[in-house]
């Protein structure tokens, strides 16, 4: 089984951001698994500082580009997804 690391930094009161996490598990294909670090920006002011409006923001790599911020871009995070699986492959 293929696991595709993500990043979706986060607020507990964010009905977008578990919209975003939702939606990202849905893309899951057979024989991969999506594993979700949830971080809540709220925690540390220097996210609130970098983050602030821009939650949910996913990452497939934190120290890599942004996939995409307030919605998921399904084709940014299935092209992350797909890296990933061929790597492990």
């Amino acid at each position: 089984m293929s696991v595709v690391p993500f990043t979706l930094y986060s607020r507990s009161y964010c009905h977008l951001c578990e919209d975003m996490r939702l939606a990202l598990l849905a893309l899951q294909r057979p024989g991969e698994r999506f594993e979700v670090r949830v971080i809540d920006v709220d925690a540390d002011p220097q996210l609130v500082a970098r983050f602030d409006e821009l939650v949910p923001v996913l990452f497939g790599d934190p120290a890599g580009p942004e996939l995409c911020h307030y919605f998921l871009d399904p084709a940014a995070a299935r092209g992350w997804a797909d890296a990933c699986s061929a790597v492990t492959a």
